[in-house]
């Protein structure tokens, strides 16, 4: 599978950061691989639950870059959460 270009990442994800877009790209992943990192961060709960193990190689580190920009993210009252 072909690795992820700046337009298969923000087709997905939306707008991010030069950084953010930086690190993903870096990562190597392919397009299967950031939506299981999505899944991840949208709900790992239920992926629990079902028995999916925790997301590790380059899906884990995806997961860890997506919940540092989350984290970085303005909350509702405009201060980093």
């Amino acid at each position: 599978m072909k690795n992820l270009t700046r337009d298969d990442i923000t087709a997905t994800l939306g707008e991010l950061d030069d950084m953010t877009i930086v690190d993903i790209l870096s990562s190597g992943a392919n397009a299967e691989e950031l939506a299981e990192a999505r899944a991840w961060v949208a709900n790992d709960e239920a992926l629990i639950n079902i028995g999916k193990p925790l997301a590790t190689g380059r899906v884990g580190m995806l997961v860890e870059i997506l919940t540092r920009e989350e984290a970085e993210e303005p909350g509702p009252l405009g201060h980093q959460v």
